[in-house]
C-alpha cells in the first residue's frame, strides 16, 4: 500500500458519520499485535514508520443543575466490549467527586449523582473509568478519562458590587451628560440561553436622569439643573436578567448624585455705600475695616479679588484680599493728617477670579461699591525732621563740643513746645548729652575710636504740655579716626640665634599692628634705636622687617641673652612711634640650624632630658610640697581646737581622763618645794596636761633666793607664761555663770585654817569612809598638829 492510498483511506474514515450515545464503549486492543498502516519508505536514517491502533474512546456527559427529584439523578453508562454480562468484570470510577458526588454500579457501569449540583460552584467534573477482571483484579481495558458538564438554569439574580454608589455631575450640564456607569453581574452561564443577559432600568430619579438599558450608563435628562436650587439627587437602578423579559430575576442599587458647582453667579455687594472711620495717628499698614461681596457659588468659583478703581483716596489707602474669609481689608497706605484732610472716598470693585466662558451670557461677574472714610483727630506726638540721623565726629574733639542737632515739631494745630532727651539705655557710659530745648548733641566724655567706632543713640522728643506724647528717633554717631596710637609688635617673638651663626644670617621676621585706621592704609617703618654691633634691622617696605646678624659666632656661656630695641613708626600725621624690645637668646644648634638648647646650665643636664620634662618634674615637686604643707596645717589646726567653742555656752564642760591620782604617795602631783627651788626642775621634762607640738628649749630663769615670797615667785612665773605662746590656756576663756550651792562640807583648804580664830572640828571626816582617813588623821590630831 502506498502512502497516497493510506491518506485516502484515512480521510474517508474521518468523513464517515459516527453514532454518539451516552455509553462509553471499551474496545479491546491486543497489545502484543501491531497493525502496520504505513508502507515501508526508504529514509536516510533507515527507520520504518508505524501507526498503533487507538484502543480507547471517550466522550462527555451532560447533567442538569439543581435537580429536585427524590432519586439519584442518572448521569450515563459505561460499557466495555469485553463485558459478556456474566459479572466477571468490575467497573471502577475515580476523579472529581468519585465515590461521594458520583457513584457507579460495579456490575452495570451506571453512573448516578447523589445530590443537587450547582453549576456556579463547579461547571464540570473530570473523572476516570476502568474495567478490571473481578477475579484477577487485572485491567481488561486501559483507563479512560471523561467529563461531566453541568447544564445551567436561571437560578441567580443580577447583583451590583456596591449597594450605594456616589457620583457627581456639574450643574447646568446639557441633556445626555454621562454621570456614572453601574454594572451588575449574573452568576449564570452567559453562553447558555438568556440567564445572564442583563437589562438596566431606572426606578427612581426621573425625570432628572435616565439609564442606558444595555450599558448601565446614567445620563442627565433635564437641562440647566441648578445647584443653588437643589444639590442632591437619589437614583434607583434595576438590573434584570432574561433580557428583561417576564420571569427574569432582578437586583437594584442606589446612586447618590451630587451637582457640583460651576461659576454661574456673579459677586454682589450687600450695600452700595460703606462708611468707615480711622484715627489720624494710625500707622501705615493699619487695617481700618473690611468689605465683602457675597457669591452664591462655592469653592474657587466664589473666589473674589478686590481692588480700588477710583476715588480721591487711592494714594492714601490700599485694599488686600483675604483668601480665607473672601473679604477686602482696607489698610492705610500713607500717614494721615486730620489737619490736612478729613474725608476720603474710594470706589471698590469685587470680581471673580475664575470665570467660565460658557456663562458669559449671565452677565459681568463683578460688582462695585462706594467706601467713604472719615479721619478723626488725635493729639499727635512730635515729628522729627528726619527718620534717622547720621553724625560724624573726630575722636580728638574736646569735651562739650556740639556734634549735631536734631529737630522735631508738634504736628497739631496747638503746636506745643518740645523737650528733647537721651534714652540712657542707649548711652550707658553717658558719653553724650543733649540740650533739652534745641536738641543739640554734645560730648560729655572724651571719645576713643579704638574702643567704640559707632554709637547708636536714641533721642526722645516729648510735648511739654503732654509728656505722654513722645517720639523716638535713632541717631548714629560715627567716630572718625585720628592718628593717636603708636604701632606695636604684632605678636610676642621668641627669637634665638645659633652660636655658629654667620654675619647676615636671618634670625627673625617681625611685623607690627596699629589700632588706628588711616584712609591710605597702614605703613610702618622699622629701625634700631641705636647702632648694635651684633644685630641689624632690614626694612622690607611691606610692613615687615628682618633681623640679621652682624658678626660671626656667638657664645652663650659669655652672653646668653641679647636685648635689641626696635623703633616702629607709622606714616600718618602726626607720626606715632614706639620702641619694642626683642629678646634674643643664644642657643646651641645643629648643622641645619635647628635649636637644641639655649642655656649654659643645659650642658650639665642629661642628654635625654628635655626642658619640658624638667618643667614637669619641677611642677610635681611643688605640688607635693603644697600638699604636705596643707596636711601639716590641717593637723595643727585640729590640735588647737579649744574645749569650749563659745563663751556663750554656760554649760559645765567636763573632761574625763579616766586616770586616778596616786594619793599622798604621788609626790609629783604637788610639791611646794619645787616652787621654791626652780633648779630642781628637770631640764627636758615635758608638760603633762597637753601633748607638746614641738620641743622647746626650756627657758633659763634666774634662781630665786630662799627668802623669796611664794606670791612674788608665782606672779613672776605667771607673767613669764603669759608671754609664752606655747603655754595654756591659749587665749580661751571659759565662763561659768552658775557654780552651784556651797558644799555641805564647806571648805577643806588648809590655807584658810590659819586665819580662823577658833579650832575647827574635823571628826566628821572619819564618818565619810576609808578614803578620808588620811585627811582625818591630818586635821583631826588637835593640839598635836599645832605643837608639831
Amino acid at each position: 500500500m502506498t502512502i497516497y492510498q493510506f491518506l485516502v483511506l484515512f480521510l474517508l474514515w474521518i468523513c464517515l458519520p459516527h453514532f454518539c450515545s451516552p455509553e462509553i464503549m471499551f474496545r479491546r486492543t491486543p497489545v502484543p499485535q501491531k497493525r502496520i498502516l504505513g508502507a515501508r519508505v526508504p529514509r536516510s536514517d533507515g527507520k520504518i514508520l508505524h501507526r498503533q491502533k487507538r484502543g480507547w474512546m471517550w466522550n462527555q456527559f451532560f447533567l442538569l443543575e439543581e435537580y429536585t427529584g427524590s432519586d439519584y439523578q442518572y448521569v450515563g453508562k459505561l460499557h466495555s466490549d469485553q463485558d459478556k454480562g456474566d459479572g466477571s468484570l468490575k467497573y471502577i470510577l475515580s476523579g472529581d467527586g468519585a465515590g461521594t458526588l458520583f457513584i457507579i454500579d460495579e456490575k452495570t457501569g451506571d453512573i448516578h449523582a447523589t445530590r443537587r449540583i450547582d453549576r456556579e460552584e463547579k461547571a464540570f467534573y473530570t473523572l476516570r473509568a476502568q474495567a478490571i477482571n473481578r477475579r484477577t483484579l487485572r485491567p481488561v481495558e486501559p483507563e479512560s478519562e471523561f467529563v461531566i458538564k453541568i447544564h445551567d438554569i436561571n437560578d441567580n439574580e443580577p447583583t451590583f458590587p456596591e449597594e450605594i454608589y456616589t457620583a457627581s455631575v456639574p450643574e447646568m450640564s446639557v441633556v445626555g451628560t454621562s454621570v456614572v456607569q453601574v454594572t451588575a453581574t449574573d452568576a449564570d452561564d452567559p453562553s447558555y440561553g438568556n440567564s445572564a443577559r442583563v437589562i438596566y432600568s431606572i426606578l427612581q430619579g426621573q425625570p432628572y436622569f435616565s439609564v442606558e438599558p444595555e450599558t448601565g450608563i446614567i445620563r442627565t435628562a433635564l437641562p440647566n439643573m441648578n445647584r443653588e436650587n437643589r444639590e442632591q439627587y437619589q437614583v434607583v437602578i434595576q438590573a434584570k436578567d432574561m433580557g428583561g423579559q417576564m420571569g427574569g430575576l432582578s437586583g437594584t442599587t442606589t446612586v447618590n448624585i451630587t451637582l457640583t458647582d460651576v461659576n454661574d453667579n456673579p459677586p454682589r455687594f450687600p450695600q452700595n455705600t460703606i462708611h468707615l472711620r480711622v484715627l489720624e495717628s494710625s500707622p501705615v499698614g493699619t487695617a481700618i475695616g473690611s468689605v465683602k461681596a457675597t457669591d452664591a457659588d462655592t469653592g474657587k468659583n466664589a473666589e473674589v479679588e478686590y481692588r480700588i478703581i477710583d476715588g480721591d483716596g487711592t494714594d492714601m489707602f490700599d485694599i488686600i484680599t483675604e483668601k480665607d474669609t473672601q473679604e477686602g481689608i482696607i489698610t492705610v497706605k500713607k500717614p494721615l493728617d486730620y489737619e490736612s484732610r478729613r474725608l476720603y472716598t474710594l470706589k471698590v470693585e469685587a470680581e471673580n477670579t475664575h470665570v467660565d466662558p460658557r456663562f458669559y451670557y449671565l452677565g459681568p461677574f463683578k460688582d462695585t461699591a462706594i467706601v467713604k472714610i472719615s479721619v478723626e483727630d488725635v493729639d499727635e506726638a512730635p515729628v522729627f525732621s528726619r527718620p534717622s540721623y547720621l553724625l560724624e565726629v573726630h575722636e580728638d574733639i574736646e569735651v562739650g563740643t556740639i556734634i549735631g542737632t536734631v529737630m522735631a515739631r508738634d504736628p497739631d494745630s496747638t503746636s506745643s513746645p518740645i523737650r528733647f532727651s537721651l534714652d540712657r539705655h542707649t548711652d550707658l557710659d553717658r558719653i553724650f548729652n543733649i540740650h533739652s530745648g534745641n536738641g543739640s548733641l554734645y560730648t560729655s566724655k572724651p571719645l576713643d575710636r579704638e574702643l567704640s567706632q559707632w554709637h547708636n543713640l536714641t533721642v526722645i522728643a516729648a510735648e511739654i504740655n503732654n509728656p505722654k506724647e513722645m517720639t523716638r528717633v535713632a541717631v548714629f554717631v560715627r567716630i572718625l579716626d585720628v592718628n593717636d596710637n603708636a604701632p606695636q609688635f604684632a605678636v610676642f617673638y621668641d627669637t634665638f640665634v645659633c652660636e655658629n651663626a654667620r654675619p647676615g644670617q636671618l634670625i627673625q621676621t617681625i611685623s607690627a599692628v596699629d589700632k588706628d585706621d588711616p584712609l591710605g592704609g597702614q605703613k610702618f617703618f622699622f629701625s634700631l634705636a641705636a647702632v648694635n654691633p651684633n644685630f641689624t634691622v632690614q626694612d622690607n617696605e611691606d610692613n615687615t622687617a628682618r633681623i640679621l646678624t652682624r658678626k660671626n659666632g656667638f657664645n652663650r656661656h659669655e652672653i646668653s641673652t641679647y636685648l635689641l630695641p626696635v623703633v616702629i613708626s607709622d606714616n600718618d600725621y602726626p607720626i606715632q612711634s614706639s620702641t619694642g624690645t626683642l629678646t634674643i637668646r643664644v642657643c646651641a644648634c645643629d648643622s641645619q640650624g635647628n635649636m637644641q638648647s639655649c642655656s649654659a646650665e643645659a650642658l650639665l643636664l642629661p642628654a635625654g632630658l628635655s626642658t619640658g620634662a624638667l618643667v614637669a618634674i619641677l611642677l610635681c615637686i611643688i605640688i607635693l610640697l603644697v600638699i604636705v604643707v596643707l596636711f601639716a596645717a590641717l593637723k595643727r589646726q585640729r590640735k588647737k581646737e579649744p574645749l569650749i567653742l563659745s563663751k556663750e555656752d554656760i554649760r559645765d564642760n567636763i573632761v574625763s581622763y579616766n586616770d586616778e591620782g596616786g594619793g599622798e604617795e604621788d609626790t609629783q602631783a604637788f610639791d611646794i618645794g619645787t616652787l621654791r627651788n626652780p633648779a630642781a626642775i628637770e631640764e627636758k621634762k615635758l608638760r603633762r596636761d597637753i601633748i607638746p607640738e614641738t620641743l622647746f628649749i626650756p627657758r633659763r630663769t634666774p634662781t630665786a633666793p630662799d627668802n623669796t615670797d611664794v606670791r612674788d615667785f608665782i606672779n613672776e612665773r605667771l607673767k613669764e607664761h603669759d608671754l609664752d605662746p606655747t603655754a595654756p590656756p591659749y587665749d580661751s576663756l571659759a565662763t561659768y555663770a552658775y557654780e552651784g550651792n556651797d558644799s555641805i562640807a564647806e571648805s577643806l583648804s588648809s590655807l584658810e585654817s590659819g586665819t580662823t580664830d577658833g579650832d575647827q572640828n574635823y571628826d566628821y571626816l572619819r564618818e565619810w569612809g576609808p578614803r578620808f582617813n588620811k585627811l582625818a588623821e591630818m586635821y583631826g590630831g588637835g593640839e598635836s598638829d599645832k605643837d608639831s
